[in-house]
């Protein structure tokens, strides 16, 4: 079967922006003006067709990146010339930073993209994040100032916010007429027309000669445009300075070649909610943003040599495909999203999982319209479609032919930063639990489930506090668990300062026959700098407990004394001074007694447990907590509110360094500090700050914490 659509006629692109931009908005407007849909969804009346999920109409944000098709054919050409149509492959991706490894995997596998922006505030925190994403991905990029009927809105105000944070390399392409609530129409500087949007939804598009109170503004800004497209160019940036005027149709391939190569970012401008300039956004996606074969062929690396291959962006040249988002479907079961890099996919064909080493079967592949669903027979190089069937396949990984095997670049996953405590409401919840958080976990990477070895709980990570409220609340309505939640509990543990001996006698007399152990032991704290292979045969360690036999003359009789040894690691796990597990202690049985009828292993275990508790309480014995390595990345005017935020945190600061514009603030903080870190982090530094956060060392509680500690315990 015979591919449907040229590949040059092919665009894959995501809509991109800081939450309440206007992403979805946009979206909805292009899905009909191209004839997918043929009613207006709008994002405060909850019925939009990217924003498929309950938790996304009721709370209006985008979660989950949607996919979907479309066809355009530009708005100057006229209906019966359909040598410019065009097949969109569109991904409406959320704003909210939680949500931002699905920017991160989109981008990954788009070709381009449209940032869209508000008016009135401009560049925000999350526009800087995902043009971030997009430039690590060379990822050649269109801005759509959105919202220009906003009070307080301002073309040039939100283009010097691009200027200023993001790129220098930002042209305007277009001049609003009007502003806020006035708006209501567009000068095109390419063209030098005013066009105007009419009829119903502004379906129709009007060119008209621009208003004689204009044209000289116009002018001036097309001047401003030409100069900076040509800068792009040396042959025509010489022909320009011998005072050459040049034609819309030596322009457009300067732009569009400039665009491909990220050296220019055309700047559009329109409202969304009042069906004003998308269409326009539309033609410049055509005009400038690259198809599949503009963009360098994506490499691999070949799993048996380990060399750098690259893929032939071809329908004809073997299949290279990379899953970069999995989604559970109530009606096909499990969707393995894929972007076809070379060759063809077939329903019903065996395909191999490079980075697994597995076969997998292609049971049916569907063309996605959100949560709608079209069937296809075949995907060709350079499409995006969501295959059915693939057990093993999960985000990252490759598809190919076990002919020709390739592994692609794999997609970095952020580190979860916020952590919490889940658990069932009912044991019917227990058995499903296990179940829905495993599938939740292999649809959203940056969701993670680990259990507590120390607590036995199951703690869930994820990228904010709003991504763990929305997971639970899957769990109920798609996987009917009820779960309680909290805060996860700090793993502390205690030790030893000093050393000591204690003594524990344990003597049970009640008739008939009694119980009897002693025990006598010195501790002390353990010396890591002997190795395992080094110490006394006597000597056997175990992890961070160590036990000494330097018993002589039968003291204690040598069957009892596998019962002295567990005697103290029970009482170690248990914990004397706040009931948390002790750590790097030396325990050494020197001396004892017993009764020939009435020792027993449970009363010199009992005894052992005795000895210790005697000991530790004169060892200075102490309570050790986590301290993670933190690290801050921050605009530089945050910087001191950070630093000083930290230290109040009982953190110290090891060092700053920078990063780009932004500065990297490296502390290590106790752990019992940093729950709700991350809000408190966006809130301090208008959410333009971001930080990781991984285990470090345990390290000794101050006096006046750890008695907190204690008693909470008890």
């Amino acid at each position: 079967m015979a591919r449907d659509y040229p590949l040059n006629k092919t665009r894959n692109f995501g809509v991109i922006a800081h939450i309440d931009a206007g992403k979805t908005t946009t979206t909805e407007r292009i899905l009909f003006y191209t004839g997918v849909s043929h009613k207006i969804g709008e994002v405060h009346e909850g019925d939009t067709v990217m924003d498929w999920m309950e938790q996304e109409r009721e709370r209006g944000i985008t979660i989950t990146s949607a996919a979907t098709t479309a066809f355009w054919n530009p708005t100057y050409m006229t209906k019966e010339d359909e040598s410019k149509k065009c097949r969109f492959n569109i991904i409406d991706t959320p704003g909210h930073i939680d949500f931002t490894i699905e920017v991160k995997r989109s981008l990954r596998v788009l070709d381009g993209a449209v940032v869209v922006f508000d008016s009135v505030a401009g560049v925000e925190p999350q526009s800087e994040t995902n043009w971030k994403y997009a430039s690590e991905g060379n990822v050649p990029r269109i801005c759509f100032i959105n919202k220009l009927d906003r009070m307080g809105g301002s073309y040039d105000k939100s283009f010097d916010s691009i200027l200023d944070r993001l790129s220098k390399k930002a042209v305007r392409m277009q001049m609003p007429i009007g502003t806020e609530e006035n708006f209501n129409g567009i000068i095109d500087l390419l063209i030098m027309k005013e066009v105007k949007f009419e009829g119903d939804k502004g379906k129709d598009v009007g060119f008209s000669e621009i208003p004689a109170e204009l044209l000289d503004e116009a002018k001036r800004r097309r001047a401003e445009m030409i100069e900076k497209i040509v800068e792009t160019d040396e042959n025509m940036m010489t022909q320009y300075l011998e005072g050459k005027e040049f034609t819309v149709e030596e322009l457009k391939p300067v732009i569009r070649k400039a665009v491909i190569n990220n050296e220019l970012f055309p700047v559009f401008c329109g409202s969304a909610l009042k069906n004003k300039g998308v269409q326009l956004v539309l033609d410049a996606v055509i005009d400038y943003l690259p198809s599949p074969l503009d963009i360098p062929a994506p490499k691999g690396i070949d799993p048996n040599t380990g060399e750098i291959i690259e893929s032939v962006v071809s329908d004809t040249a073997p299949l290279a495909a990379l899953a970069f988002k999995l989604q559970s479907d109530p009606f096909v079961g499990q969707l393995t999203f894929i972007r076809i890099y070379s060759g063809t996919l077939e329903a019903g064909s065996y395909v191999y999982n490079a980075t697994k080493e597995k076969k997998e079967r292609v049971g049916r592949i569907l063309r996605m319209h959100a949560n709608d669903r079209e069937e296809v027979k075949t995907v060709y190089a350079g499409e995006i479609a969501a295959a059915v069937g693939l057990k093993d396949t999960v985000t990252s990984d490759t598809i190919c032919t076990e002919e020709n095997p390739i592994i692609l670049e794999r997609i970095v996953i952020p580190e979860s930063v916020i952590s919490m405590r889940v658990e069932p409401k009912t044991k019917a919840d227990q058995e499903k639990m296990g179940m829905a958080l495993s599938r939740l976990s292999i649809e959203d990477p940056t969701f993670r489930v680990s259990s507590d070895p120390e607590t036995l709980e199951t703690i869930i990570s994820g990228m904010g506090e709003l991504h763990l409220e929305i997971i639970v609340d899957r769990m109920k309505r798609e996987f009917n668990v009820e779960a309680n939640t909290g805060k996860p509990q700090v793993a502390y543990k205690e030790t030893i300062q000093g050393t000591a001996s204690g003594e524990g006698k344990y003597i049970k007399q009640s008739g008939g026959r009694g119980q009897y152990g002693h025990v006598k032991i010195n501790i002390r704290p353990i010396d890591y700098s002997v190795l395992v292979e080094d110490l006394p045969k006597n000597t056997k360690r175990t992890g961070s407990f160590e036990f000494v036999n330097s018993l002589k003359g039968g003291a204690i009789p040598q069957e009892f004394v596998p019962a002295v040894e567990k005697g103290l690691r029970e009482s170690m796990d248990r914990g004397t001074l706040a009931g948390f597990k002790m750590v790097d202690v030396s325990c050494e049985v020197y001396d004892g007694s017993f009764h020939e009828v009435d020792s027993s292993e449970i009363a010199f275990k009992l005894a052992a447990g005795m000895a210790l508790a005697d000991a530790v309480s004169k060892a200075k014995p102490v309570i050790l907590e986590p301290i993670m390595k933190v690290e801050v990345v921050t605009p530089d005017k945050f910087y001191g509110d950070i630093t000083g935020n930290l230290s109040s945190k009982r953190g110290q600061i090891e060092g700053m360094d920078e990063r780009g514009q932004d500065k990297v603030i490296k502390a290590m903080v106790p752990l019992s500090e940093m729950f709700g870190y991350a809000t408190s982090l966006r809130s301090m530094t208008e959410g333009r700050a971001t930080f990781t956060m991984e285990f470090g060392k345990y390290d000794v509680v101050p006096n006046n914490i750890a008695k907190d500690i204690a008693e909470n315990k008890k």
